[in-house]
């Protein structure tokens, strides 16, 4: 991949550790503000640190930083399709901080992740995008990304989570 005239110099992708907690929570948080769901963000640096880098990890993440200042990050982890028969990534969540934004470093994060996934036999990355958020949709389908029409998200939390984790197998 080469460098866009637009992207700056000194751009460098490295693995996040447990000390940028802080950075991937302020990620999220900058995330959720972005689509006008801050209040909804219950997760906390604690939570970063105890799932992203504890003894069985729930997710992995990269950070970007020009001329080692963060610019964003992109937190993903491995899915896997019984169609392709194949693992893959799912990308949770892609920040750009607004000082780097059409700089071409989500592009980079993008590209960085699936070089990843590709490496440990991966062949698909998978992502959802928020309604709200009009300005990525066309990023990622300048990318190639193609809008699946053929599957609806579903999601258990909270009190349906609970009440569905507390079965015992046995239908209603």
């Amino acid at each position: 991949m080469g460098t866009t005239s637009t992207e700056p110099a000194g751009v460098a992708i490295r693995p996040a550790t447990s000390g940028d907690s802080p950075l991937l929570m302020k990620a999220i948080i900058g995330l959720a503000e972005h689509v006008g769901e801050a209040n909804g963000v219950a997760c906390t640096e604690d939570d970063i640190r105890r799932f992203g880098f504890g003894e069985n990890p729930a997710f992995q993440a990269v950070i970007a930083e020009v001329n080692s200042t963060f610019a964003g990050m992109c937190l993903f982890f491995p899915v896997f399709s019984t169609w392709y028969g194949r693992p893959g990534v799912f990308v949770q969540d892609l920040f750009v901080d607004e000082q780097f934004r059409s700089l071409g470093i989500g592009e980079r994060l993008l590209r960085h992740v699936a070089g990843l996934c590709r490496d440990n036999g991966g062949v698909y990355m998978r992502l959802a995008v928020d309604n709200a958020n009009t300005r990525a949709h066309p990023f990622y389908t300048r990318l190639g990304f193609a809008w699946t029409n053929d599957q609806r998200s579903y999601i258990a939390s909270g009190p349906t989570f609970a009440a569905l984790s507390e079965t015992t197998g046995e239908p209603k």
